[in-house]
């Protein structure tokens, strides 16, 4: 008997029938395609792309901060004009905010000029709507020494944009204003700020607050209760007050032989004034732009040509990198419930 014919092998088992159309012939199927010898090599090729696109960009950010780093310190000098003379006028910059970062980079500003006898003269261009009170006040008495211990090098306020509350108290250590057209300053006044939390945390959170203190006055104000009058008084006296007449007197020291304690006072009430308003109210010297200011200072020195540069802020790949590691790690934590719910006092105009 023929087994194949019948389906059985020569051993007498069953195979399974061959589908129509196809073929037990293993000459019929074609072989698998080998895989690429070059697969490797095209790995290797993108990966060492990869890895020399960040080595060429570490490198960059190396060689520009060598390059903008010609002196030491986070600032370097930039030259804005009249790069063929040699007595310098600086401008120093007071940019956003005013913390105590904003004093850290002043006093850094301010001690290379300290540190460069060819500087003959200081611009201070404000473009700040204020801050802090402790900071306004740093600033205020770093160019106050900067002043006392160069005499003879004339330091003038330049406002630009913006230069309010604790910007004009900065400006105030200075000889003269010279104002933008366009500027907005003035807001000489304090303002208190608290967050009051205590609907969201019994009402929506179901969290009951418990403070246990040494006497009634020690958590005020709170932001676990909005403030009786008696509080609101007491913030006045103890916070508001005070600051308030600190800035009267800044400003009085500021313009002193061209307003007198009595005409401040009326101009303090926290209003902002165009720069015009803030002439004709003798709270600024002159209107005008940074060459102004700059012939001001050259004038005051007594010079002719003068070469006019500022300093700018370093480009590190060390401040890259502290900003990227940063960067998302904002947690709404104890410190940072703490920071949200701090009482703030400020020389600072809330309209910027």
């Amino acid at each position: 008997m023929d087994y194949q014919d019948q389906g059985f092998d020569s051993t007498g088992s069953s195979t399974p029938p061959i589908p129509q159309g196809l073929s037990n012939d293993p000459s019929v199927y074609p072989p698998p395609k080998p895989r690429s010898a070059w697969r490797p090599f095209w790995w290797f090729l993108f990966l060492s792309s990869m890895l020399g696109n960040v080595i060429l960009f570490v490198v960059l950010i190396g060689v520009g901060t060598m390059a903008l780093g010609v002196q030491d310190g986070p600032f370097h000098e930039r030259v804005i004009q009249g790069k063929e003379y040699k007595d310098k006028v600086v401008v120093i910059s007071i940019e956003g905010l005013i913390n105590s970062l904003q004093a850290e980079k002043l006093q850094d500003q301010i001690t290379m000029a300290q540190q460069d006898s060819s500087v003959r003269g200081v611009i201070v261009k404000i473009n700040s709507p204020g801050g802090t009170i402790s900071a306004s006040d740093q600033i205020f008495a770093k160019l106050k020494t900067y002043r006392k211990n160069n005499a003879k090098k004339p330091v003038v306020a330049f406002m630009q944009g913006v230069a309010a509350s604790g910007g004009y108290y900065a400006a105030a250590a200075c000889e003269e204003i010279v104002a933008e057209p366009t500027v907005i300053t003035g807001s000489i006044g304090v303002i208190f700020s608290n967050l009051v939390v205590q609907d969201l945390l019994e009402n929506k959170l179901g969290i009951l607050p418990v403070v246990v203190k040494s006497g009634p006055k020690k958590d005020w104000p709170s932001s676990y209760h909005a403030p009786s009058e008696e509080e609101l008084s007491y913030i006045d006296e103890r916070l508001i007050q005070p600051a308030y007449d600190r800035f009267l007197e800044i400003v009085a020291q500021g313009r002193q032989g061209i307003l007198t304690p009595d005409e401040i006072r009326p101009l303090a009430d926290g209003g902002i004034y165009s720069a015009q308003a803030a002439k004709d109210n003798k709270l600024v010297d002159h209107i005008g732009y940074l060459e102004e200011a700059v012939e001001l200072v050259r004038a005051k020195a007594g010079l002719g040509g003068v070469k006019v540069v500022e300093y700018e802020e370093v480009f590190s790949l060390v401040h890259l990198l502290n900003v990227k590691s940063n960067m998302g790690q904002i947690r709404l934590d104890r410190s940072l419930i703490h920071e949200l719910t701090t009482p703030e006092l400020l020389y600072m105009w809330k309209g910027y």
